[in-house]
């Protein structure tokens, strides 16, 4: 007797539009049921009733507006993250903003979609979310990107010249610092791993940078920018 294979379904990854207005949950709703395994349970129309759908339904995913009566977006994806952990937050905005959309990730929300990019990324952020991945609209993740580098290059510009507004970089400040202490070129050198030849020429490099006439000038620069106490 032969045996029969049995096909179950694989149960379809739920979705809920909360939306203020009708007619962009209806175009929602219309894109996101024709693609296969996707399924749009229920709506909303306002924050409150968001989270009454959430703790009702436990969908898999929210699709959610920023700008909701009663709650808008940030709250309600912080009461989601706590009310039900297991469903995922996607904003869906028409509001281009770098700063929202680093509050919506520390709401709890995996992305975040420009409703002008809908007819393109909507689908394709459902689908990323959907593999626990995050997704962000096309010129925000740019916007993002950018701001990161730049940060990345004030931190290193930072590390590089640790006191504002002067020139000396922080190897430098270490040997302007060592020497206001009373130590001699061969003891810097040991300090710091480094020769006493090239100490002498840090420091001749230190006194033309920062126009000092006298060692009595390093010193009174040092205690002034706090490198040693008085």
């Amino acid at each position: 007797m032969g045996t029969e294979s049995v096909h179950v379904a694989a149960k379809p990854y739920r979705i809920m539009i909360a939306d203020d207005h009708a007619v962009v949950r209806r175009g929602v709703r219309a894109l996101l049921d024709t693609q296969q395994g996707l399924e749009v349970c229920c709506e909303a129309s306002t924050g409150l009733e968001a989270i009454e759908h959430v703790k009702k339904i436990k969908p898999n995913l929210v699709l959610l507006d920023l700008t909701m009566p009663e709650m808008n977006g940030l709250e309600v994806a912080r009461v989601i993250r706590d009310e039900s952990p297991e469903t995922d937050v996607l904003i869906f905005t028409m509001h281009f903003s770098e700063d929202v959309a680093r509050e919506v990730l520390r709401c709890g929300a995996r992305g975040y979609v420009l409703k002008s990019d809908a007819d393109v990324e909507l689908v394709a952020a459902v689908r990323h979310v959907q593999q626990h991945k995050p997704f962000f609209t096309g010129r925000l993740a740019m916007t993002m990107a950018d701001s990161f580098v730049n940060e990345q290059r004030e931190d290193s510009a930072r590390a590089e010249h640790p006191l504002p507004g002067c020139p000396l970089t922080a190897r430098e400040l270490e040997i302007v610092q060592l020497l206001a202490t009373g130590k001699i070129s061969k003891e810097v050198a040991a300090a710091i791993g480094i020769s006493t030849r090239t100490v002498e020429s840090h420091r001749n490099h230190i006194m033309k940078k920062m126009n000092f006439a006298s060692f009595s000038e390093l010193m009174r620069f040092a205690i002034r920018n706090h490198l040693v106490e008085p």
